[in-house]
């Protein structure tokens, strides 16, 4: 079950982050992004009555924490890309989100079986492919300056939020997801004032701006499941898989073509998560 659920979070993720970015070519990122998630507290309010959990101020903590450092990585994240190539950001940012949870998994003692270890590095070989540009991996003289260390930074950050929500308490319910919101909304409104940005999505149509803010939470707390019944260097590594959605959401809807590399990337990822679910 873990498994499945981290699966479909990737999908969600991978559907969120496809609204928004359509969204955002039509308004300013930051209003898309705070809109977004200010609607999606209504889903929020809806799961914590009618799936109530203990209200516990360390899981709410450490949701609280996740929401910065996601909001900060999401930020950093646009301003790398507004600096240098999708090729270059994509790839080293979507393996450093799904490296840090496995690292912090096995660093909280974790110790995945070899069948499991094996789909992982298959899991990872696959987002990077998959989220290769037009098939492009960055080539080794582009692997310098403030666009890879941009890139790595908010890829490590992703990484982060997933490990920081894995650590709730069993029972805290979806207060650690509502922490998580409240201090990523906080965030994003103070940069907003400081910028002296408007967080109205204007131009955007509301119903992308809805999905994205609304995936992005359904997506949070079906990783919240499943970390707390399964490993997190697996569960995370799954749902790091979320640029497959993306990919195959641009395929379907905008009709654009796959590259072998990521056509690869899938094959890889499908081949990745067997070995998972045999271990």
């Amino acid at each position: 079950m873990p498994i499945v659920l981290a699966l479909l979070g990737a999908l969600v993720y991978g559907t969120a982050d496809f609204a928004g970015g359509i969204a955002s070519r039509r308004a300013p990122a930051l209003a898309v992004v705070f809109s977004g998630q200010v609607a999606s507290l209504a889903l929020l309010a809806v799961a914590l009555v009618v799936l109530p959990g203990r209200l516990d101020p360390g899981s709410v903590a450490w949701g609280a924490a996740a929401g910065a450092v996601g909001g900060l990585s999401l930020l950093l994240f646009y301003r790398t890309l507004s600096l240098g190539a999708m090729t270059v950001v994509a790839p080293l940012t979507a393996v450093m989100s799904a490296v840090v949870p496995v690292v912090g998994g096995l660093v909280l003692g974790e110790r995945p079986g070899l069948l499991a270890l094996l789909g992982v590095l298959l899991a990872l070989a696959a987002v990077v492919l998959v989220s290769a540009e037009g098939g492009r991996l960055p080539r080794p003289a582009a692997l310098r300056g403030p666009v890879v260390l941009g890139s790595l930074g908010a890829g490590t950050g992703f990484g982060l939020l997933f490990v920081l929500l894995s650590r709730a308490a069993p029972d805290s319910g979806f207060w650690t997801v509502a922490g998580a919101r409240g201090a990523s909304l906080v965030l994003l409104a103070l940069v907003a004032v400081v910028a002296r940005r408007s967080l109205v999505p204007r131009g955007a149509p509301v119903g992308l701006v809805l999905l994205a803010g609304l995936g992005d939470m359904t997506a949070n707390m079906l990783f919240v499941v499943a970390s707390r019944s399964g490993l997190l260097s697996i569960t995370g590594v799954l749902i790091a898989l979320y640029p497959a959605g993306t990919v195959l959401l641009a395929v379907l809807v905008l009709k654009e073509r796959l590259a072998p590399a990521q056509l690869g990337g899938l094959a890889l990822a499908g081949g990745g998560v067997a070995l998972i679910a045999l271990a």
